[in-house]
């Protein structure tokens, strides 16, 4: 089976100030094993990315360790709203944080949401951390503006719901939906214990079988949500977040081999959707191979990502990825990336 290279919208790779969690050469690793080639880094690094400075050199250490392209998003902050037209130059979307994050962006104030609105360039769209009220609002200010927005991990009924109506009303609005989101529930919160911990958090079964009504209608692409924290972090100070990259695609491959989801539904989830929500190029001569019928327990291959966790590790999957081919060059072969960094 081959799929196009994947893209990664919501992915969180700890450059600047988290380097003990992950990095761009780290993080990139684990994405090609995963079977993604591009990835959409978030900016709520320390120091955040709300200055065109400081996204510059963010974006050129991504250009420089990354093995996969990264794109970074800019980021909100009621202090920097002078930076939105200089950071709307270059960044592909806005990162805005309304709800729990845990980071140094949180944007509060109707005032500073507003001007946000008028002043991002209106053909990137709009990213938004916002549960529930917030969600509400975030959807009003949409229809009001007459401009796009995207809703990342959605994690509940009435979330989806409400998404599903703006649609139909025409409001510009796309999101998605985050494996954990889809494959846990809050039991496995209370499994897990802090390594189960994340935001939203995990949520009852009711609206996890919502997630999946919607997968692919209401609900335009699956995004990671990659968010690494060391074991002792995890352990300690008990951060919330969890790692994705790797686990993604095997989780889908696993739902479309039960048939639980047609396995044309992956690159739509996964390319196509990502793709033109974000004006991404396509990547020419990039491909990755999958044996659909691969059955093992995760991780058929020792940990890319700088953390080396899961919550989803000895869970029976079924499809593998076999082969990376990003821009001519074989970069993954059977679990084992093969470049070094350097610009293809």
């Amino acid at each position: 089976m081959k799929l196009p290279g994947l893209t990664d919208v919501h992915v969180h790779l700890r450059v600047p100030g988290g380097e003990q969690k992950e990095d761009y050469l780290t993080g990139s690793q684990a994405a090609l094993a995963g079977g993604f080639t591009r990835l959409m880094a978030m900016p709520n690094t320390r120091p955040p990315l709300v200055t065109r400075q400081d996204w510059d050199i963010a974006q050129k250490l991504a250009n420089d360790q990354a093995l996969c392209d990264v794109f970074l998003y800019a980021g909100g902050s009621s202090e920097h709203l002078d930076q939105l037209p200089l950071l709307g130059q270059v960044a592909p979307a806005l990162k805005l944080y309304l709800d729990q994050t845990y980071g140094p962006l949180r944007l509060q104030g109707l005032a500073s949401l507003e001007q946000i609105f008028t002043t991002w360039p209106a053909n990137k769209p709009i990213c938004c951390h916002a549960e529930e009220e917030s969600l509400a609002a975030v959807l009003a200010l949409a229809a009001f503006y007459k401009r796009s927005v995207h809703i990342a991990h959605v994690a509940r009924k009435a979330e989806v719901e409400l998404i599903a109506r703006a649609k139909a009303e025409g409001v510009r609005v796309t999101c998605e939906v985050s494996p954990h989101h889809l494959f846990l529930n809050e039991n496995d919160a209370r499994r897990l214990g802090t390594f189960g911990d994340m935001r939203p958090v995990l949520q009852p079964q009711k609206d996890v079988d919502a997630l999946w009504e919607h997968l692919g209608t209401t609900i335009d692409c699956v995004a990671s949500d990659h968010a690494p924290h060391t074991i002792e972090e995890k352990q300690s100070s008990a951060p919330p977040g969890v790692p994705g990259l790797e686990s993604t695609l095997p989780l889908l491959l696993s739902a479309a081999s039960e048939g639980r989801i047609s396995y044309d539904l992956i690159p739509l989830l996964l390319d196509e959707n990502p793709r033109k929500i974000f004006s991404l190029p396509i990547q020419p001569e990039t491909w990755i191979e999958i044996d659909q019928n691969a059955s093992y327990a995760f991780p058929d291959h020792p940990f890319y990502t700088k953390c080396a966790w899961s919550p989803f590790t000895g869970m029976k999957m079924t499809g593998r990825v076999t082969r990376v081919v990003l821009r001519g060059k074989e970069v993954v072969r059977d679990g084992l990336v093969l470049v070094q960094p350097t610009h293809f």
